[in-house]
C-alpha cells in the first residue's frame, strides 16, 4: 500500500445485517411422476444386503452394490421378482424373477452368504445369465432370506402353473399380431 491511500476499518455490524436474500429464478410447482415398474407390486420381504456377481473373464467376484434387497409380488399375475437398488444412486442391480430351478448355496466360508446361479437377470437392461452372491449383515439375516427366497419360489411355481391352466382360454393378441394386421390393412388401402 502507498501512503496515501488508507485502509478503512471494517464495520463488523453491517456486515452481519448484511444477509443476502435469493428468489429462485423458476419455481417447481409440479411435481414429476416417477415410474419404477413397481406400482402394480406388494414388498413381500425387504432387507439391507451387498450383492456381488462373479466375473467370468478375470474370475474374480465383482461388487454390485450395497441396498434393499426386495422380494416383490404382481398382483395380478403373483408372479414373485427380487429387484434390488444402490442405495443413494438407487440403480438396479439385480432384477429377475425366482424360479423354481434356482438354487441357493452357502458361500464358502461365511455363513451370511448365499451364492446362486440365474438365466436372465435384467438388471442392465438385457436378459443375461450371471453367479450372484448376496451377503447380509449377519447369519439370522441371511437364514431369514433363504426361507423368504423359497417362499418365492414356491409362489412363482404355483404361479405358472395357473398360468398354464388358463393359457387355453382366450388371451390378448401380442404387439406382433397387432402390427401384423395393421400393416395387412394398410396395404388393402
Amino acid at each position: 500500500m502507498s501512503e496515501h491511500e488508507t485502509k478503512e476499518p471494517v464495520d463488523a455490524g453491517a456486515e452481519a445485517e448484511h444477509d443476502p436474500q435469493f428468489d429462485p429464478v423458476i419455481k417447481l410447482e409440479h411435481k414429476v411422476e416417477v415410474k419404477t415398474n413397481e406400482e402394480d407390486e406388494d414388498v413381500q420381504f425387504k432387507i439391507r444386503a451387498k450383492l456381488f456377481r462373479f466375473d467370468k473373464e478375470s474370475k474374480e467376484w465383482k461388487e454390485r452394490g450395497t441396498g434393499d434387497v426386495r422380494i416383490l409380488k404382481h398382483k395380478e399375475t403373483k408372479k414373485v421378482r427380487l429387484v434390488m437398488r444402490r442405495d443413494k444412486t438407487l440403480k438396479v442391480c439385480a432384477n429377475h424373477y425366482l424360479s423354481p430351478d434356482i438354487k441357493l448355496q452357502p458361500n464358502v466360508g461365511s455363513d451370511r452368504s448365499w451364492v446362486y446361479n440365474v438365466t436372465a437377470d435384467v438388471s442392465d437392461g438385457e436378459p443375461a445369465a450371471e453367479t450372484l452372491a448376496i451377503r447380509f449383515a449377519n447369519s439370522e439375516n441371511a437364514e431369514l432370506f433363504k426361507k423368504e427366497f423359497q417362499n418365492a419360489q414356491e409362489a412363482n411355481k404355483n404361479a405358472s402353473g395357473d398360468a398354464n391352466s388358463t393359457s387355453s382360454e382366450a388371451k390378448p393378441e401380442s404387439k406382433v399380431d397387432q402390427t401384423t394386421e395393421e400393416k395387412k390393412e394398410e396395404k388393402k388401402e
